[in-house]
């Protein structure tokens, strides 16, 4: 039997799950490198052969995040506006997903901050991805509506900022009575 190297994609696609996981413990803020190759069993060279640059492994990342986060989104069980947010935040109050949450918070802002960087549009690709899922659970009458985009902007903002305080404080319990208080109005 032959030791088989694996082929650049595997090793690639290898090499960015283990990448993912790490940004997840370390965050993206101030990646660096060689910190993140020794942790994975790679060598910075390998990353920059594999992802072009510094630049591609963070849109590699990036878009490996925003895939956990459509996985989520797209596999919400239909119901009322008010159900698929209550769902939407008993997966963000999840401790297990604190991690991504703040991963999204990092590349969310550094979108803002950063808008021609690797970073570019991924908060709006996010914001679209929500509330085209917020739209799905609207009647079509309503969906088409300016009053129901304006509805479902108001729970993405709620969602946002239930999430950004929930990242900051870790209150589950306060800020999980604040969004059942709100859903109450839908």
């Amino acid at each position: 039997m032959t030791d088989v190297e694996p082929s650049p994609s595997a090793r690639k696609a290898e090499l960015l799950e283990l990448a993912y996981r790490y940004v997840l413990d370390h965050g993206l803020v101030d990646l660096s490198l060689r910190p993140l190759a020794a942790a994975i069993g790679s060598s910075p060279r390998v990353l920059l052969f594999l992802f072009g640059s510094k630049d591609g492994l963070i849109q590699a990342l990036l878009a490996r995040a925003r895939a956990d986060e459509l996985s989520m989104l797209e596999g919400l069980p239909p119901g009322s506006l008010a159900e698929v947010t209550s769902r939407i935040w008993a997966w963000a109050a999840d401790p297990r997903h604190r991690p991504v949450l703040v991963l999204w918070a990092q590349a969310y802002v550094r979108s803002l901050t950063e808008p021609d960087g690797p970073w570019a549009s991924f908060a709006q690709s996010t914001v679209d991805d929500w509330l085209a899922v917020l739209a799905r659970a609207q009647p079509p009458a309503v969906r088409r509506t300016r009053a129901g985009l304006a509805q479902r902007t108001q729970v993405l903002a709620v969602l946002r900022g239930a999430i950004l305080d929930l990242i900051a404080t870790g209150d589950s319990r306060r800020i999980t009575a604040a969004v059942d208080a709100y859903l109450r109005t839908l």
